[in-house]
């Protein structure tokens, strides 16, 4: 029997899907790979890309850290935030990863305080992984893409 994996933010329920083969998700401790009938889990996430896999596609989303529960055939994924690659604006992606470098530039020639450079870099970190998710916007399957 195939999972059945929700993604919840405080927001919205951001995706329910039936039939997933395997979950990969970007645990605290490391990159957990979740099949069904797997053993009960709680585990912290951080930020990262989560991967629902379907036979050979796939369907990235871009969370920003959380909590997982799995439960034999069911997950249930409590992010901060989550978007599906699709969801991605990759122009606005891209003005936030800039936005981020400068912060981080002004922080380091002012001798900033730690907090400005850890926010800075929080959010460069952020911004890199949104786009890196967004490039993924068609599930990936075993036949090649056009042009590619």
């Amino acid at each position: 029997m195939p999972l059945t994996v929700e993604i919840v933010t405080a927001e919205r329920v951001v995706r329910t899907e039936r039939g997933v083969d395997v979950l990969i998700a970007p645990g605290s401790e490391g990159q957990l790979a979740i099949l069904p009938r797997h053993a009960a889990l709680m585990t912290t996430l951080d930020a990262g890309e989560l991967i629902f896999r379907r036979g050979a596609e796939e369907a990235p989303f871009a969370i920003t850290g959380g909590f997982m529960e799995v439960l034999r055939d069911r997950v249930t994924i409590l992010a901060d935030a989550a978007e599906a690659a699709e969801e991605i604006d990759i122009a606005r992606a891209e003005a936030a990863r800039a936005r981020a470098e400068e912060r981080l530039r002004r922080a380091r020639e002012q001798g900033g305080r730690d907090v400005d450079t850890a926010r800075a870099q929080a959010a460069l970190q952020r911004s890199i992984m949104r786009l890196k998710v967004g490039a993924r916007r068609r599930p990936r399957t075993g036949a090649p893409r056009p042009g590619g």
